[in-house]
């Protein structure tokens, strides 16, 4: 416990120093800000490129677009973010040569694995929420209307998938000599998942599932419990990710 406390303190503070908690933080902040903000003047923006007539025939906002802004930047942009900043958590220390004094030392190769995916996941976390929570005061400012009843719900799918992506983020450093390697192999990773997608089938356990039916639990016309499955699966193809991370990186010579 004593490595897992002290190596998981340097990775927050490495996290620290090189800016990555910072810049994580600014831009959820500012999709928090924006997702709302981008909802209640697309009206005007309509009417001063369009035209008051033109404009007149799409209906006003309401909070399902400020969240449906929410779940667009989360997915399409947080997510890649995430994967670029971390991308080369485990092979540009190994290229390095950094881990070889801690681990002669005595530090346990899994403990690496384990206080970084730990770290991960707490930004991960942290900057979700963050988001979440001023979108939602905001959405509420704007709002006030009874049409996005299920907003914690909607949010616990996302949050679940990170699970998936930071173990395949793990895995993908593991087996990378480089950090544009890992990233190649995050993302072929994704692609792969956007390419099963086009089977109709894959929607009953595909992890993307859980980034894709956010909007339908806000509104109540899915639940959580029509994601079970695919919530097993996620924690599987992850269990999966992070057990063969361990694997590859134990062989890995440092």
């Amino acid at each position: 416990m004593k490595y897992f406390y002290a190596f998981t303190k340097k990775e927050f503070l490495e996290s620290w120093r090189t800016k990555r908690i910072l810049l994580l933080a600014c831009i959820f902040v500012l999709f928090g800000v924006m997702n709302p903000l981008v909802a209640k003047i697309t009206p005007e923006l309509l009417r001063s490129t369009l035209g008051e007539q033109a404009a007149a025939a799409f209906p006003d906002p309401t909070s399902l677009d400020s969240w449906q802004q929410f779940y667009k930047n989360i997915n399409q942009l947080g997510i890649y973010l995430l994967a670029i900043l971390f991308s080369g958590c485990l092979s540009g220390e190994v290229k390095a040569g950094q881990l070889v004094p801690l681990v002669t030392k005595g530090l346990p190769r899994p403990v690496i694995l384990i206080s970084k995916f730990t770290v991960m996941l707490v930004l991960w976390l942290s900057c979700n929420l963050l988001s979440f929570g001023i979108t939602a005061a905001y959405t509420a400012y704007y709002f006030p209307d009874n049409l996005s009843p299920n907003i914690w719900q909607a949010l616990l799918p996302l949050l679940f998938f990170g699970l998936f992506l930071l173990s395949l983020i793990l895995l993908s450093s593991a087996l990378a000599r480089s950090n544009y390697e890992s990233l190649f192999i995050t993302i072929g990773g994704m692609a792969v998942l956007y390419l099963l997608s086009l089977w109709p089938k894959s929607a009953d356990f595909s992890p993307l599932s859980l980034i894709n039916e956010n909007l339908a639990i806000l509104q109540r016309q899915s639940s959580l419990a029509d994601l079970k499955w695919i919530f097993l699966v996620t924690l599987g193809c992850s269990l999966i990710f992070f057990y063969g991370a361990i694997r590859v990186f134990n062989q890995k010579k440092l």
